[in-house]
């Protein structure tokens, strides 16, 4: 098994580097913006640029792999990472981060595409399941060892993007050096919203709800922690915690989705999503354990929602077509990722920071109505007839090209 898997050594250690250059820049970008005392509505802006990079970049970076080359474009887009980290440590401007930050969306896209279909190539059938969980575990070390590092450096100096850079330069260097065979050119993406809906409208609307959720939350949640005056170690750790929560949450709550109608199990996790931030808004801690611990909480239960709603939209779906519903799916997630965050900033604005669990209630609440009403509507799936629940990341950190990497593609890649 350790022979088989050495062909993609380097490739998970150019990933670890990209992961952990991009969670640290995510984190560090608004907390230094609220130490610069920029408005909540440019802060949320960040990462509807971020959004709207990685979703242009999904549909464009295809072109620029088949024109230069899987090496030759990844070098070119962690290079433009790193100068984007890096020139955001000396062009301090709310104007002027909004602009970098939908560049760093942009490489990310592409990055995470090339190193997606590296991976897709040297995997099999018998080790596609062992790759795609390796990828998950460097998937969430490597994020959670970025947001974590901003703790052991002052936020308003320029140490932490200078390491930013340094790492986006390291994901360079186990890629260039790799013996790998380049894969097979990246295939475009394509996004067919009336037959993603025709297929499930559960799923559909879901993953655009999850998305705007879970983007207020990964903008805006060190804002708030910021705000209510916990230290940056303990915003570090909250970001991380809601984040290791819903990974270790989504295979208890897959299962159950197995047994039952997956509609039961997503409408129960958003209205509990829900209920969770319901309560830090009542409450309004300012304790950072209880709020690690509230946090942990919501994210255990608003994280696995992305994975059900896919799985429940592959139950409708032609095995063949797995890779065509997962990438649309994860587009329309980067749809909602552009709204979460506007909609988090206006109603922090106007409200106080606890306003961000408003801003992921809200479509945590219009998810458990639609999939109550959608029941009446429609029988569920034959248990026999579905697919086993995957794990898929909540993060940000996976593309289109990296459905086929999930198991569940084999049956697309043989006919």
């Amino acid at each position: 098994m350790l022979s088989s898997l050495r062909p993609i050594f380097a490739l998970l250690c150019g990933t670890a580097f990209l992961l952990a250059a991009s969670g640290l820049h995510g984190l560090l970008l608004p907390l230094r913006g609220q130490a610069e005392e920029f408005s909540t509505t440019s802060l949320g802006l960040l990462g509807t640029a971020w959004a709207m990079g990685f979703v242009v970049g999904c549909f464009l970076c295809p072109r620029l792999v088949r024109r230069a080359g899987h090496i030759r474009s990844f070098a070119a887009l962690a290079a433009t990472a790193a100068i984007v980290a890096l020139a955001s440590g000396l062009w301090i401007g709310e104007i002027g981060w909004i602009i970098l930050r939908a560049f760093t969306g942009f490489a990310m896209a592409g990055a995470f595409m090339i190193i997606e279909s590296w991976l897709n190539e040297r995997a099999t059938n018998e080790n596609r399941g062992t790759v795609f969980g390796l990828y998950m575990m460097v998937t969430y070390a490597a994020i959670m060892a970025g947001q974590m590092s901003v703790a052991f450096a002052d936020v308003t100096t320029g140490t932490l993007f200078l390491l930013a850079g340094i790492l986006f330069c390291a994901s360079l260097i186990p890629t260039a050096v790799s013996s790998a065979i380049s894969p097979q050119p990246l295939a475009d993406v394509s996004l067919d919203l009336k037959k993603l809906f025709a297929n499930s409208p559960v799923a559909f609307l879901g993953c655009f709800l999850v998305g705007a959720a879970n983007g207020a939350w990964g903008t805006l949640g060190p804002v708030y922690g910021s705000r209510i005056g916990i230290s940056n170690f303990e915003i570090a750790l909250m970001m991380s915690v809601v984040v290791l929560a819903g990974a270790a949450a989504q295979l208890p709550v897959g299962r159950f989705s197995d047994r039952m109608d997956r509609r039961i199990v997503l409408a129960a996790a958003a209205l509990g999503s829900a209920f969770f931030a319901l309560i830090i808004f009542a409450a309004a801690p300012r304790d950072g354990t209880t709020i690690i611990v509230l946090t942990g909480m919501y994210g255990a239960l608003a994280y696995t929602l992305y994975s059900i709603a896919v799985a429940h939209a592959n139950d409708h779906a032609d095995p063949t077509e797995f890779v065509k519903v997962s990438g649309g799916l994860l587009v329309l997630y980067g749809f909602g990722t552009m709204v979460g965050p506007v909609v988090g900033a206006f109603l922090m604005d106007r409200l106080r920071p606890e306003s961000i669990f408003l801003a992921t209630a809200l479509p945590h609440v219009a998810l458990c109505a639609y999939a109550a009403w959608r029941m009446q509507r429609r029988a569920p799936v034959p248990i026999d007839e579905r697919e086993d629940f995957k794990t898929i990341p909540a993060e940000r950190a996976l593309t289109p090209q990296g459905s086929l990497l999930d198991p569940r593609a084999e049956a697309e890649q043989e006919s």
